[in-house]
């Protein structure tokens, strides 16, 4: 990371709720054609989320700790603040002296970008301003949030529109929070109602509809230059597993995610 750092543009993409067992079943019946296509063997990797909700999960990958791999074992993080004794850090690892990833980049010239999805990055409260407080530009509006059916392509003409205002030689890192995933999501699966609630169904559907658009939001942040990209859940949900329904509690659906990271190369 300390050669991707200050070379490439940056995107950190949070499929907000994403349960690992459904995004891997999906990819692998093949229904998730352009986001397979850029994962590494087309396939995710199984991760422990560092929260179980979207405010605290967020809170620990912008300091640096993404989702870490489902096995045992000390496993280097790509990102890390400096702090003695700490057994994740590496020569590989961008380590910082800022508080959070975010200013740290910053400090390095990037301008930082925050393209809100669920309540928490909305700016309508004290707490809803917190997240996004950290990056030099944010974005939030109705279209956005979790009860918009287009919320992604909105998200993603938001994102088109920053890029294209970027001095050409001005680095990016681009946070972009996906909303479509979360509850609700019935709308996303034709025929489904709001009488019939949430499901599994409908919540592979919204993964469906977020595999249609993203060619166009990678093909903006690689439209510069190199981009290093990490695409992975924030936590995941429980649909009535064990009993549970939601998130914020310690169910192995919550708790496991999907989570992949490669490079997006400039378009041609």
């Amino acid at each position: 990371m300390n050669q991707v750092v200050g070379r490439d543009d940056l995107l950190l993409l949070t499929l907000d709720t994403l349960r690992y067992d459904v995004a891997a079943e999906l990819a692998a019946a093949g229904r998730l054609p352009n986001l397979t296509a850029r994962l590494p063997g087309g396939t995710w990797e199984r991760r422990h989320a560092p929260g179980s909700f979207t405010y605290a999960s967020h809170q620990a990958m912008f300091a640096g700790f993404l989702p870490t791999p489902a096995a045992p074992g000390r496993h280097p993080r790509l990102f890390a603040a400096r702090f003695a004794g700490s057994e994740t850090t590496e020569e590989r690892t961008f380590v910082f002296d800022a508080p959070d990833l975010v200013s740290a980049l910053a400090e390095r010239g990037y301008h930082t970008v925050c393209v809100g999805g669920v309540g928490f990055f909305n700016k309508r409260g004290a707490l809803g301003g917190v997240l996004p407080g950290l990056f030099r530009e944010s974005h939030w509006e109705p279209e956005f949030s979790v009860a918009s059916p287009i919320s992604f392509e909105a998200q993603v003409v938001r994102v088109e529109r920053v890029v294209a205002g970027l001095p050409a030689d001005r680095r990016l890192f681009l946070f972009l929070n996906v909303s479509a995933l979360h509850q609700p999501n019935w709308f996303h699966l034709p025929g489904a109602t709001r009488e019939a609630g949430d499901s599994l169904a409908t919540h592979a559907a919204a993964l469906e509809y977020v595999d249609r658009h993203i060619p166009r939001l990678f093909a903006a942040m690689s439209s510069r230059r190199r981009c290093f990209a990490v695409v992975c859940s924030d936590h995941g949900t429980a649909y009535g597993d064990g009993g549970y329904t939601g998130h914020r509690l310690g169910h192995e659906a919550v708790w496991t995610v999907p989570y992949r990271h490669f490079f997006l190369e400039p378009s041609a």
